[in-house]
């Protein structure tokens, strides 16, 4: 039964914490147990017993295993320097394409997030692998870090994704029907990436360091690291492509499922980790930085599942789902305010902060009006990320400027911001095609389950 005094505290309560810099995990818990103590009328034996019993049910599940399981993956072959090779590679193979560093890019990062499901590790990557080339012919600075920042949004959108994870354990869903989702829509990302840097290298080539003679002509200085060796190249290639067919295949044709699929690709970027010549002393680092990381995501996830449990008690979350369906706006005009909210949130949380706040909600919501849940999925997953490239709090941009913080302290995280924006835009663009198309999403998932 909804109480709107209950409702009006635990509202009030949570974005007084929120504001006031209090960690999400423990605003979301207070919250819930403020709020089960409400219903009760101050029953403390309640309020312990839900809190235990949430904990241990969350934490039991087996699936909740395949988030640092795929961070231990990317952590992995991150560190292998296999993906410095891939890059190196692309970097030769495209010649004479105008501004081909940063099209180099674009697409290392496409590859990076096949192994990675997380688009910070793929921005401070890419800030220490690309940024120095890109500097060194002559790019401009907010340009090359505007390119990394835009196109490290891509991790959450190309499957395995944190996010999708988060989103699919969150609602229910299929995760391996969000990781297939999410192909087509990360391929029409990238290529609009492309066709921007390409655009732009035309049109401003002073921004690519196009200068008279082309400056990403000359010779190397003797300082900078060598080049892969073909071997290396396609040993790192092979490797990639081998981890992403043999994962993520056979979490789609269901060999296994997507925690097994996770555990089989930590093994393979093991075993990848050691072939590259990586020591048990950095072996070890890798465990303990995935732990650090992956700890208090779950964390997170226990205080959303009570927070889950506290809006349904109170009927908070049918209130509002009432009040979105209750009014006479259209459609696409509920999914543009929920987007709006998003992009937001994007400007001062983190994403999994907002998808522990938001998708409970918000999904049956958009089930109601018609739309395809798995689309919806990853309609929410691309405006959630592009809230990172936004001032003033976007995290991804920050990421960038502290990556670089040794390199270049004269460039601002507001230019970083500016040079952003084109592929926030195009994300927008991405989210509306989606909208009206939601077959971009769903093609793939249909035709495999």
């Amino acid at each position: 039964m909804f109480d709107v005094n209950i409702a009006t505290v635990l509202i009030l309560s949570l974005l007084v914490m929120v504001a006031l810099g209090v960690h999400i995990a423990i605003a979301l818990g207070m919250t819930s147990a403020l709020g089960i103590f409400l219903i009760t009328g101050g029953n403390f034996d309640v309020v312990i017993a839900m809190l235990g019993s949430t904990a241990y049910e969350s934490l039991r599940a087996y699936e909740f295993a395949v988030i640092p399981l795929f961070m231990l993956m990317g952590e992995f072959i991150g560190k292998s320097g296999a993906v410095t090779d891939v890059y190196q590679a692309i970097h030769r193979g495209l010649k004479r394409i105008p501004g081909r560093l940063a099209v180099a890019t674009l697409l290392g990062n496409a590859i990076f997030s096949f192994v990675t499901g997380v688009s910070i590790a793929s921005a401070a990557a890419f800030s220490r692998i690309a940024y120095p080339e890109m500097k060194k012919f002559g790019y401009n600075r907010g340009f090359a870090l505007g390119t990394v920042a835009g196109s490290s949004c891509l991790g959450m959108l190309i499957p395995p994704s944190v996010l999708m994870i988060v989103w699919g354990l969150l609602t229910e869903r299929s995760i391996g029907q969000i990781f297939l989702a999410g192909v087509f829509p990360g391929l029409l990302l990238v290529s609009l990436f492309v066709i921007y840097v390409l655009a732009t290298a035309i049109l401003r080539p002073n921004l690519v360091g196009a200068t008279s003679p082309p400056i990403e002509t000359k010779i190397l200085p003797e300082d900078s690291s060598p080049d892969a060796s073909t071997t290396q190249v396609w040993g790192s290639a092979l490797g990639i492509t081998f981890v992403v067919v043999a994962v993520l295949g056979g979490i789609w044709f269901g060999i296994f499922t997507p925690t097994e699929g996770a555990g089989a690709g930590a093994f393979i970027g093991l075993v990848m980790a050691i072939a590259k010549g990586m020591r048990t002393r950095e072996i070890i680092d890798a465990i303990l930085s995935v732990g650090r990381t992956s700890a208090p995501i779950l964390l997170l996830l226990v205080s959303a599942a009570l927070y889950s449990r506290t809006l349904a008690m109170t009927g908070v979350s049918t209130a509002i789902q009432d009040t979105f369906l209750g009014t006479d706006m259209l459609p696409w005009m509920i999914i543009a305010a929920m987007v709006g909210i998003w992009f937001l949130l994007g400007m001062v949380i983190d994403s999994i902060s907002i998808m522990l706040l938001t998708v409970t909600i918000f999904e049956p919501i958009a089930v109601s009006l018609g739309y395809d849940p798995i689309a919806f999925a990853i309609i929410g997953i691309l405006a959630i990320e592009a809230g990172l490239l936004t001032p003033p709090f976007g995290l991804l941009v920050y990421t960038v400027k502290a990556a670089i913080q040794d390199d270049d302290d004269s460039i601002s995280v507001m230019e970083i911001f500016r040079s952003s924006t084109p592929y926030w835009i195009i994300m927008l663009t991405g989210m509306i095609a989606i909208a009206s198309y939601p077959k971009i999403a769903t093609y793939l998932p249909d035709l495999i389950f």
